[in-house]
């Protein structure tokens, strides 16, 4: 491409400001050229339309292409205009979603087009290309979000099915805008556009013209294209169960290992730690990242070495067979898999207090993120809490409400928070620290108004006013399915290494001379890592070492009982004999 070409469709394209519109050199073209064909292409021709699965990733080589939400549709406009050496798409395409947006060519000329799968390989294989392309695809992902772009939900903000799907979208990272049913003017329009009744809200409206009405999350998932459990995934080597820190850790390096490698997740990517709104001490970022984010990376990271991620898909049981095990969804679909990494991880704790079940999920939440910050703007609200989790969100939380009542069971904010954090809190002036304090009852008809707190030291009792209630007092282990199938600790936490040894069954482990090895489970190859695990240390870091160390487990596994392990893939089968190569 010339100067004068580069410096021509400059003036016609969106600014790269944020690194979400580079450029690819010619050398990057030149690499790309030998994994696809070069095409010519004519005004007005659509490359991808919005709901539809990527096919292809497309690199402009002459031309100009408009990026367009709501394509032909009441309320089309313009996201991006892209030039020769940019290239087209979004997470989407990576992650194996439908697009959220559609490509529209503008000037005619010529395009790269590069299979997706041959895409995905490549951004494994070539590492500048490859962090280019992720870095790009993470930036556009979050300029759609705050565009509103994606899927509508419509509903109202009473509704506890309208927050569900708004968490599960917000959680996911999922393009999409919400219209209030009873503040947005678009709300009247769009019931007699589509003859929805209010009570038939909430929907879900995707591209326009298809409409869900209070579809479940699973649902939702399947309508954008997320993978789910299907008979194409009879087997694998490892399935990972969990997609947290833990997980993800586990599905990266069992992936990178060769190995065959399916990660479920009942709930969103990132579990827990992607609802953080600031994790200021994990090693490698000075400045903090915030849990979305690092998931985000994370999920990334497992989709480029060719692990397969599953959202919305919940397991309801293992069960040991011929020497492997066969995992079982809730929809009934089944997977048999070599070994089995259990990294559920945890539910925050429900706050027990009178009044509360009416408003959990209108105003009382469990998680702070943007989506549930976005609901109580320049409104007072309380956190309850003295963990970290508590003072990352009570400090996030600050950034948008008038005030924030932290309130303290015990009498040392010192006791359960990291020293930076307390710091924070401590000088932060819309934070009030309340310690020795408890919540005796909640109040509020459609959404909560005040609260009613209580000094335990004293007695004394006060109310505050609050628009909303953020609950971080604790967690319990998503273990319900697991009960009788593998040893539980009596907090119903899975018993790993030398625990579970005591409480396994001997015969189990005869055949294979030896005991549970450090993750290991009562069953054989059935390991648990992170937050899930009986003596776990509850951080994002260890959680994810923990992952890490399953794989390394899972290879002594096998290369113990001699089973087979597929390369992914390939056909065919390599037994593992010894150690694998160590790896950073």
């Amino acid at each position: 491409m010339s100067t004068a070409e580069h410096e021509q469709s400059a003036v016609r394209e969106t600014p790269d400001l944020h690194g979400a519109f580079p450029r690819l050199t010619p050398e990057q073209l030149q690499v790309l050229a030998a994994h696809g064909e070069r095409r010519g292409t004519t005004a007005g021709e659509v490359l991808y339309r919005e709901g539809e699965p990527f096919r292809e990733f497309l690199a402009i080589l002459s031309g100009t292409v408009e990026i367009v939400q709501d394509h032909g549709g009441p309320e089309e406009r313009t996201v991006a205009v892209h030039g020769p050496g940019r290239f087209l798409g979004e997470l989407a395409l990576l992650e194996g979603e439908a697009a959220f947006d559609t490509a529209v060519v503008r000037e005619a000329g010529e395009i790269l087009a590069v299979p997706v799968e041959r895409q995905r390989a490549l951004v494994g294989r070539d590492p500048v290309l490859g962090d280019l392309i992720l870095r790009a695809y993470l930036g556009r992902r979050y300029l759609l979000i705050g565009l509103g772009a994606g899927f509508r939900i419509l509903g109202s903000c009473y509704s506890p099915d309208t927050l569900r799907l708004r968490e599960f979208a917000a959680r996911n990272r999922l393009p999409h805008r919400w219209v209030d049913l009873e503040q947005d003017k678009e709300a009247e329009a769009l019931l007699r556009r589509f003859a929805i009744r209010p009570e038939d809200t909430p929907v879900v409206i995707w591209k326009g013209e298809r409409v869900l009405r209070n579809p479940s999350n699973a649902e939702l998932a399947r309508l954008i294209g997320l993978p789910a459990p299907s008979p194409e995934a009879d087997h694998c080597d490892v399935m990972v169960v969990g997609a947290g820190p833990a997980g993800l850790a586990a599905a990266v390096y069992g992936a990178s290992d060769g190995l065959s490698t399916i990660t479920v997740e009942a709930v969103a990517t990132g579990g827990q730690a992607g609802t953080s709104s600031r994790i200021e001490n994990y090693l490698g970022f000075p400045s903090g990242i915030s849990g979305g984010e690092l998931m985000e990376r994370a999920v990334l990271q497992a989709h480029k070495f060719g692990a397969r991620l599953m959202v919305s898909a919940q397991v309801s049981g293992l069960t040991p067979q011929d020497g492997e095990y066969l995992v079982t969804f809730t929809d009934g679909a089944t997977t048999r898999a070599g070994a089995v990494v259990l990294a559920s991880g945890v539910w925050y704790r429900r706050l027990e207090v009178p009044g509360i079940d009416r408003l959990e999920g209108i105003s009382v939440y469990y998680a702070a993120t943007v989506h549930e910050a976005s609901l109580c703007q320049a409104d007072p609200v309380a956190v309850v809490g003295g963990g970290n989790s508590a003072g990352q969100a009570a400090l996030f939380l600050a950034n948008h409400a008038s005030r924030v009542h932290l309130l303290v069971r015990g009498g040392d904010l010192n006791a359960d928070m990291s020293r930076y954090l307390v710091d924070q809190v401590e000088r932060h002036p819309k934070i009030e620290v309340l310690l020795r304090t408890e919540v005796r009852e909640v109040s509020g008809e459609q959404k909560l108004e005040s609260l009613m707190v209580e000094d335990s030291a004293s007695g004394e009792r006060r109310e505050l006013r609050a628009a909303a209630l953020f609950v971080f007092i604790g967690a319990r282990p998503r273990t319900d399915w697991l009960r009788g199938v593998v040893a539980l600790d009596e907090k119903g936490f899975v018993l790993t290494g030398a625990d579970a040894h005591a409480a396994a069954d001997a015969s189990r482990w005869d055949s294979l001379g030896r005991g549970p090895l450090l993750l290991e489970t009562t069953l054989p190859g059935v390991f648990a890592a992170g937050d899930v695990r009986s003596g776990s240390v509850k951080r994002v870091a260890s959680a994810a070492g923990e992952g890490a160390i399953a794989i390394r487990l899972v290879h002594e596994h096998r290369g113990n009982t001699g089973n087979l392990v597929r390369t992914a893939g390939r056909e065919g089968s390599r037994p593992v004999t010894g150690r694998p190569v160590s790896r950073s």
